[in-house]
């Protein structure tokens, strides 16, 4: 490849990677009036899987943790800061960087094999991943709080609280419409790029 190509291949990276982040922004922001019946549902993973396959593991690490910087700023995690600061922020900051980084490290390792499955492989790594460091997160930091929660909440056993109260429906939800649309939109991206 000639560095000139070089140099273009990276600024197309580098301009889909800036688009990505304030799609992830808007998103993240939007997130509390977009709703599946009583499910808030999170898109924001769609742009972090789309950056992982079309621009890299760097990328989507990146937009992993620009996820968590705005869950932290928009005051989603406001009553677990309430609990524990130090905790939020790593759990927060944590699941955002390790979803976007697996969803890349995924996506590359499968990708020589086949691209399309790649990218599905990596949709649904990327909320199973997230949805496994905030519930690892809860356990560490504010195990405590979450069964007093899910006492409140009619829970018996602050474990099904957790999987039924905290990410259940939401975790469903956002799975189902990170596979469908992920793929769908890297593939028209990635046929984009080879018309150019």
């Amino acid at each position: 490849m000639s560095n000139t190509s070089n140099r273009r291949t990276q600024t197309k990276t580098l301009v889909l990677g800036a688009i990505l982040t304030a799609l992830v922004i808007i998103l993240q922001f939007m997130g509390t009036f977009i709703r599946f019946g009583p499910f808030q549902i999170s898109l924001v993973l769609i742009p972090i899987v789309i950056g992982a396959a079309t621009c890299g593991v760097g990328i989507g690490a990146w937009l992993g943790l620009v996820f968590g910087a705005v869950v932290l700023f928009n005051g989603d995690a406001t009553a677990f800061m309430q609990i524990d600061p130090l905790g939020t922020v790593i759990t927060v900051l944590a699941k955002g960087v390790a979803c976007g980084l697996t969803a890349g490290v995924v996506y590359k390792a499968l990708e020589k094999f086949n691209s399309y499955l790649a990218v599905i492989a990596a949709a649904i790594i990327c909320p199973v991943v997230n949805t496994a460091v905030f519930l690892l997160g809860c356990f560490i930091f504010f195990f405590e709080a979450i069964a007093e929660w899910g006492i409140s909440a009619g829970f018996d056993n602050v474990i099904a609280y957790m999987f039924l109260g905290l990410v259940g429906g939401n975790f469903l939800v956002e799975l189902a419409s990170n596979v469908i649309l992920s793929p769908v939109i890297t593939r028209i991206l990635k046929f984009e790029k080879k018309q150019r």
